[in-house]
């Protein structure tokens, strides 16, 4: 009995342990995709947060 207890504990702990670096993987896709989609809005478009400042600095100078 102590056995099959200790077989079927170990059994989740692994489905556990692998669904634990689903989601891991899932939440670091999700930080990277919102970094990347929030530069691109940045830089392409001009885009800035509420409270924030935009200040443009020429590259051609006179």
């Amino acid at each position: 009995e102590a056995g099959r207890t200790l077989d079927a504990q170990r059994d989740l702990n692994t489905r556990l342990e692998a669904r634990n670096a689903a989601l891991d993987a899932d939440v670091k896709d999700l930080k990277t995709g919102f970094d990347a989609v929030e530069e691109r809005a940045r830089t392409e478009l001009g885009l800035i947060k509420p409270g924030e400042v935009f200040v443009q600095i020429p590259n051609d100078r006179p």
